[in-house]
């Protein structure tokens, strides 16, 4: 009886045991890094090609390989996700020029570069941008996949800043100019309903017109008194009046 139940006791426990040694860095999840969520760059090209003209080396001190997210990858989505051709001629070279990630000792060194070449139908260079961003840790590692990663995560949202700066600076005049037309902004609810219609804004009020067209109001005339023929119109004072653009709408204070 002892026996079996320290059997069937051990059974139980064995996937605790298994899981607690075995469950090392490598079972970690690392989410593949994108950037479709951040505002598309469009160019005015008919054609994008993405060029590696980077290989690591894979010995040390190389170590993008044990990088979870390869600054390769990362930076290929970056292009994919970014870069919008929205023309009929030329191209666009997006070109990955470094991915560095390499470790001496307890100091992790990171360099990125990439660059983007504009070429007209006939071969010749049109326009040309380069982007570059560089990062380093230093102290304890224990955990090298986790550090890399998030080494990695910080330089890609430095690149997209850097890169996109680059690119309005040197090649704005090949970023296309078609966009939405403004709208009005409308605050939406928080349960996720429809917004509510908006009511119109309210005309403004009409200027009065004299009809005989001076642009003053006539004051009104004295009665006559008995036996008295009324005074004949002529030149009488008025009120100064504002201008028809300052006068407000009857139903607000003024």
């Amino acid at each position: 009886m002892p026996a079996g139940f320290l059997t069937r006791r051990v059974a139980l426990l064995l996937p605790l045991a298994l899981a607690a040694c075995g469950g090392g860095d490598d079972d970690q999840a690392f989410e593949p890094l994108r950037f479709n969520y951040l505002p598309p760059i469009q160019l005015n090209v008919a054609a994008i090609q993405i060029e590696q003209r980077f290989v690591p080396s894979g010995v040390a001190p190389d170590v993008s390989g044990q990088d979870p997210e390869p600054p390769i990858a990362a930076l290929r989505a970056m292009a994919s996700d970014r870069l919008q051709a929205f023309g009929t001629a030329n191209r666009a070279v997006f070109a990955i020029l470094d991915a560095t990630m390499a470790r001496e000792g307890n100091v992790l060194r990171g360099s990125f570069a990439v660059s983007l070449t504009i070429y007209g139908d006939d071969g010749s260079q049109r326009g040309f941008a380069e982007a570059r961003v560089q990062s380093r840790h230093s102290g304890s590692i224990d955990d090298l996949r986790a550090v890399l990663y998030d080494m990695t995560k910080s330089m890609m949202t430095d690149m997209n800043v850097e890169f996109e700066y680059q690119i309005h600076r040197n090649l704005k005049g090949w970023l296309t100019t078609a966009a939405a037309p403004d709208t009005p902004v409308q605050q939406a609810p928080l349960d996720g309903s429809p917004p509510p219609p908006q009511a119109p804004a309210p005309a403004p009020a009409p200027a009065a017109v004299p009809p005989d067209g001076s642009g003053a109001a006539p004051a009104p005339l004295a009665p006559a008194g008995p036996g008295e023929a009324p005074p004949p119109p002529g030149p009488v004072d008025t009120p100064a009046y504002p201008p028809s653009y300052l006068q407000l709408p009857p139903d607000q204070p003024q």
